[in-house]
């Protein structure tokens, strides 16, 4: 059946793939929002919620790349067909990730202190790091599971069930937030950072528990290990092996960020937490978009409806624009109380004010990359994307970093290195888009 390529049938995908996808840095921007207003040690709370929160998005965004390998490959077949071939093969990449994701666990646990140590964080900071790390990091192979599910339920065309899943835990995420972060009296005790931990937790778990059910009682596709291995495993590995080395890199990039901001000194931090979980926060709801273009960009692909792809590549761009212009207006007219919602600490708002239009004007040139980064996944173009993380990262993101440093520029310094970072990333996919499509389109 010919897939339309009109408003509806990706404003369908994509609205509900943008809830989904804006669940992760909601979870992140209610733990800085609320912690960075406690009562005692709220900077402190708020650079340690960063700098942890900038490591566990570091080790989800690696070891979740899974779910961007099974939904282009299901998605593939789905457009060929042959969709029946392919139904054993969910489970077998959802066991290798667990797996993986609890080794890792494991190993970290035991080095937590070194590993922000050498995020430059001390003292109080530091000890607010590992209490609040050490309950975090029990939800990481929950949070990888849900990626899977939802992949799975990307590649078969549904995002409806993701943005339930995603809703549900957000929501949980916040009410529980105020509850074991502030307390309530006479009922629960306040716990102030850990807190904000324990809530996250009990969010990723329930998140898991629906992503269950939902698969089993939803699809067709069963959680059940069968063997022998899939003859796709190998290409879904090789896959997500891109993807890791891509997603390894990127992370550089924002763990180099977070290492510098926090040298500068605690307002720098703080300010810098809330500034890139808004940069988090732009990026995931724009990414509806790029949802729209992996999920149905796969299934053309399968049917090789190169004019259709090329139809899909012009009209999610035009409505990620039209998104990313709107965050822009939002962002200068209500820059002040955005600011204010994070931390009451005049210093960290003052510095965070200082580079905010830098990160509002960069979002439209942003939704470039992460559109067509979108797209590129479900086309499985895991190659091409790795090598141009890789390019952004260390020949572009590093050396206007350091520069930045060099010449004392500060937290601007750090800001106008990602700005470079993501028009080297946006530029490169669409010119190898054009560079690959053009020639096969009919109507050329």
């Amino acid at each position: 059946m010919k897939t339309p390529i009109n408003f509806k049938t990706i404003n369908n995908l994509a609205i509900p793939a943008t809830i989904a996808g804006i669940a992760e840095p909601i979870l992140s921007i209610t733990d800085t929002a609320i912690v960075g207003n406690i009562p005692e040690d709220g900077m402190e709370s708020l650079a340690a919620a960063g700098i942890v929160g900038s490591f566990l998005s570091m080790l989800i965004w690696i070891l979740g790349q899974t779910r961007s390998a099974i939904s282009a490959i299901i998605s593939q077949y789905l457009g060929a067909g042959k969709l029946e071939r392919v139904k054993t093969l969910p489970a077998q990449a959802i066991f290798l990730n667990i797996l993986l994701s609890i080794l890792i666990l494991l190993s970290t646990v035991f080095i937590v202190e070194e590993i922000f140590v050498l995020l430059n964080a001390s003292g109080k900071i530091l000890e607010l790091c590992i209490s609040y790390y050490s309950i975090r990091v029990w939800g990481f192979p929950l949070t990888l599971f849900v990626f899977a599910v939802m992949g799975i339920f990307r590649g078969l065309q549904n995002t409806y069930y993701p943005m339930l899943i995603a809703i549900t835990g957000a929501v949980l995420n916040i009410v529980m937030d105020f509850i074991l972060v502030y307390g309530v009296e006479g009922i629960v005790s306040p716990m102030y950072l850990e807190g904000a931990a324990w809530a996250s937790l009990i969010a990723q778990g329930i998140m898991a528990l629906m992503a269950f059910v939902l698969l089993i009682t939803k699809t067709d596709i069963s959680l059940a290990l069968k063997f022998p291995l899939h003859p796709e495993l190998g290409r879904l590995v090789v896959m997500s092996l891109n993807l890791f080395v891509r997603a390894l890199a990127l992370n550089i990039a924002l763990i180099l960020a977070v290492r510098e901001a926090t040298a500068l000194g605690d307002k720098y931090i703080g300010a810098h937490t809330i500034a890139i979980n808004l940069w988090l926060f732009s990026a995931f709801f724009i990414d509806g978009y790029g949802a729209a273009g992996n999920i149905m960009g796969g299934k053309l692909l399968g049917a090789k409806n190169y004019d259709g792809l090329w139809e899909l590549a012009k009209k999610i761009m035009l409505y990620g624009f039209v998104i990313s212009l709107i965050l822009v207006v939002v962002g200068f007219l209500f820059y002040g109380p955005i600011g204010r919602i994070f931390s009451n600490d005049i210093t960290v708002l003052q510095t965070f004010y200082s580079i905010f239009f830098i990160l509002i004007l960069g979002i439209p040139m942003n939704m470039v990359a992460f559109v067509f980064d979108g797209l590129f996944k479900g086309l499985g173009e895991m190659k091409y994307l790795r090598n141009v993380l890789l390019v952004a990262t260390f020949l572009g993101f590093v050396p206007m970093l350091f520069l930045g440093k060099f010449l004392g520029w500060g937290l601007y310094g750090i800001w106008i290195a990602f700005t470079l970072w993501m028009f080297i990333r946006g530029g490169a996919l669409v010119w190898k888009f054009r560079r690959k499509f053009r020639p096969l389109l009919q109507n050329a």
